[in-house]
């Protein structure tokens, strides 16, 4: 008979993996740009420890005995990760995400390969079932990369720190192995570190953000005229470049005057009306234009959401997802 030792071992990683999942998710809430994405990741966490508890039930049936330490170092990795990570830029840090999406979805083929070898149909099911999660969510992240590449608004905020990040990278490195009997306490303390740094990070975040928008408020008076007029001379004087790179700093800024809006009378639009004019727009240009007006001016979440959802079906189409 064929051992069921690499099955059990794979059901082990999986489970670690998907704690670190979960606690992606729900470090990403932070994150979200709108309330339907905030409750998205918020169902996607749920449905990870859900994951999680069926295949712990499924190792025991295997003849495998989950430990304590396995959702704590998961949970543990995905706490360092979120750490780590605000020195990393916005796009690297979803690649992450990606890399352990398709991580999971490769060792829910394997797994269920070894279930048909150890012929157990109920393994079969949960790692067919796994593979269709993994699936959803590897789409999922792509369409956000694609949502930042084409220039958002992507549905996940960069944290303040990973805007500053640009392109540096960080590497963590962990130790191979570290003895059972003392693992337990190693997590234990390193987790209340991790808490600290990340409790730490996010006082300097709120902080950054509070000065951010202070600053914003007292240097926009004047602001948004000294802009246009700017431009206005740059496109006098023959200067395309500059006059594109100031235009692409007062739509950024949400500064563009109504008249240089896509959508006609767009300050005068309800929300229902603004809706079912920004679904009608193919341009990502036109719909970022939409937004950054939008949140500042009139802010309102369902116009905002809707923008984001009309970006996404532009980014599946460009990113090549169904």
């Amino acid at each position: 008979m064929r051992s069921n030792a690499p099955l059990i071992r794979q059901l082990r990683t999986i489970l670690q993996l998907t704690s670190t999942e979960a606690q992606i998710a729900r470090t990403r809430v932070v994150q979200a740009r709108t309330d339907a994405v905030r409750r998205e990741l918020t169902q996607n966490a749920e449905n990870a420890d859900r994951r999680g508890r069926q295949i712990a039930k499924e190792l025991r049936a295997a003849g495998g005995v989950p430990d304590v330490v396995t959702p704590l170092v998961g949970r543990l990795t995905a706490l360092l990760k979120a750490t780590v990570e605000q020195a990393v830029s916005f796009d690297e840090a979803l690649l992450q995400d990606l890399a352990l999406e398709q991580q999971l979805q490769g060792r829910a083929r394997y797994l269920r390969t070894l279930a048909e070898a150890a012929h157990r149909p109920s393994t079969r099911q949960l790692a067919d079932r796994l593979e269709a999660a993994h699936t959803e969510t590897i789409d999922w992240i792509s369409t956000v990369l694609a949502e930042e590449a084409l220039g958002g608004p992507a549905a996940l905020r960069a944290t303040p720190f990973q805007r500053v990040a640009g392109g540096m990278t960080l590497v963590l490195n962990v130790p191979a192995r570290v003895a059972r009997e003392q693992l337990n306490r190693a997590v234990d303390r390193t987790r209340r570190s991790a808490d600290q740094a990340r409790d730490t990070l996010g006082e300097i975040s709120d902080r950054a953000v509070t000065l951010g928008r202070d600053a914003r408020d007292v240097l926009s008076t004047g602001r948004d005229a000294a802009l246009e007029r700017a431009e206005s001379v740059a496109r006098r004087d023959g200067a395309d470049g500059t006059a594109r790179a100031v235009r692409g700093t007062r739509e950024e800024l949400g500064s563009l005057t109504e008249a240089e809006l896509p959508i006609p009378g767009y300050h005068e639009l309800g929300m229902p009306e603004a809706i079912t004019r920004i679904k009608e727009l193919d341009d990502t240009d036109e719909v970022r234009a939409i937004v950054r007006y939008e949140e500042a001016h009139k802010d309102r979440a369902g116009v905002v959401s809707a923008a984001q959802a009309r970006v996404a079906a532009i980014a599946r189409e460009a990113a090549g997802v169904g």
